[in-house]
């Protein structure tokens, strides 16, 4: 496929293009919603009878930002996406310091924070019209100062359709990828005004032509995106794919699919990718994390399945289990995912979910999670290091598990 450019937010078209401007305009899923700066302890709390989602970010000099959504009883237009800051290393966090919450059926979710080559931080988030409008779209705002407790930071804007709730990768020749979905599944036309899937017919945007996980590229330090590929899976589920750029100059791509984690390639730098297959990753349907450590190794956060694992981390045929969002764990690979050593239990409970993570230049890892969606609502911090990873228990004196950044109805 050709690539294309797109533009950064569809209301810069108006000097050029009139006609689509105007509809831009007229679409209230495509304008930005200004942030809620300093919402308080108690922002709805009594009406956060759900979240969780969560993404993580570290600025240069130390300063962890989480982000996550909640709002309502469950996904749906009652969502909204927050923000929260540590200068402890994550021993202690503040309460919420800012929110995005849009008016009516607008819904803001799927959140991420990514520290960019420069030390921008960027806070990413999706908007749709309703639960799933088919279209959605990628929205973010940055700030220049993301070791001060209260950064300034920009104004919303739209990069471009989709979803993409993991971070970009930064390949060796300085292309930024960014990992954007369309789901698979269409939006219910025919559902009462009452359900919490319910989405006008005016709004519905969805076309399977555009399902699947998609590649977009920056090369000006995301000012501007071009489109390059897409990939789909056969039982294909929300995608949140990731990118790693292996030794070789290949790129993987890491794809969440009903039969838990599919994988693709590509070698011409993200142009054309193979037909994905299944990655041998036994998995839950749900999120992972895979990232490229400071140490060269590749670090991968999973939902861990006694007996069945091990086969797996020798790089032998492993079947896909049943398994549920328990037993989360951290495992390391010296050769580019072939096979995997260690294995650090994070949290072992059930219904433990949506790994993401950032890495201080001292080799510290911090992986935030959540844990139980409709009653406890945790968003939780873990840190630890290779060598904790390596040794299956925290072996580090600073290393830490659960520590939590917010749980609904708590004071934050």
């Amino acid at each position: 496929m050709k690539s294309r450019r797109v533009p950064v937010a569809l209301f810069l078209l108006a000097a050029t293009l009139p006609a689509q401007a105007q509809v831009a305009r007229s679409d209230p899923a495509l304008q930005p919603v200004p942030a809620i700066a300093d919402p308080g302890s108690g922002y709805k709390v009594e009406q956060r009878l759900f979240q969780g989602i969560p993404g993580l970010a570290r600025a240069p000099r130390g300063r962890l930002w989480a982000t996550w959504y909640g709002g309502g009883a469950d996904e749906g237009p009652d969502n909204y996406v927050m923000l929260a800051t540590s200068a402890d290393n994550g021993r202690t966090w503040s309460q919420i310091v800012r929110v995005i919450d849009p008016p009516g059926l607008l819904r803001t979710y799927d959140p991420g924070l990514w520290l960019d080559p420069q030390g921008k931080l960027w806070w990413f988030y999706m908007q749709s019209y309703g639960f799933w409008d088919g279209r959605a779209g990628v929205w973010a705002v940055t700030t220049d100062e993301p070791d001060k407790a209260a950064p300034r930071w920009t104004e919303p804007r739209r990069l471009v359709d989709g979803i993409m709730m993991n971070k970009p990768t930064v390949l060796k020749n300085g292309d930024w990828l960014f990992p954007v979905s369309i789901w698979a599944d269409a939006p219910a036309k025919t559902l009462p005004p009452t359900d919490r899937k319910y989405v006008p017919p005016e709004q519905w945007h969805w076309d399977v032509a555009n399902v699947g996980a998609h590649v977009y590229r920056s090369r000006d330090r995301g000012t501007s995106f071009e489109y390059l590929a897409k990939v789909r899976t056969a039982e294909p589920s929300p995608d949140e794919h990731m990118f790693v750029e292996r030794k070789d100059g290949s790129l993987a791509m890491f794809i969440r699919h009903r039969g838990g984690i599919a994988e693709s390639a590509s070698r011409d730098g993200g142009r054309t990718w193979t037909a994905p297959q299944q990655s041998g990753i036994p998995h839950a349907i749900s999120r992972f994390f895979i990232r490229r450590l400071k140490s060269g190794k590749l670090l991968l956060v999973k939902h861990h399945s006694p007996g069945i694992d091990p086969a797996w981390m020798r790089g032998g045929a492993t079947p896909q289990p049943k398994q549920g969002r328990s037993n989360l764990t951290a495992f390391l690979s010296a050769d580019d995912g072939a096979t995997w050593t260690g294995g650090l239990l994070i949290d072992e409970r059930n219904n433990v979910s949506y790994p993401d993570g950032d890495q201080a230049p001292d080799g510290r890892i911090f992986i935030v999670y959540d844990f139980n969606r409709k009653a406890e609502r945790e968003i939780l911090v873990a840190t630890f290091t290779e060598d904790d990873i390596a040794a299956g228990k925290l072996v580090r004196s600073d290393s830490r598990l659960r520590m939590l950044v917010n749980a609904a109805g708590s004071p934050k």
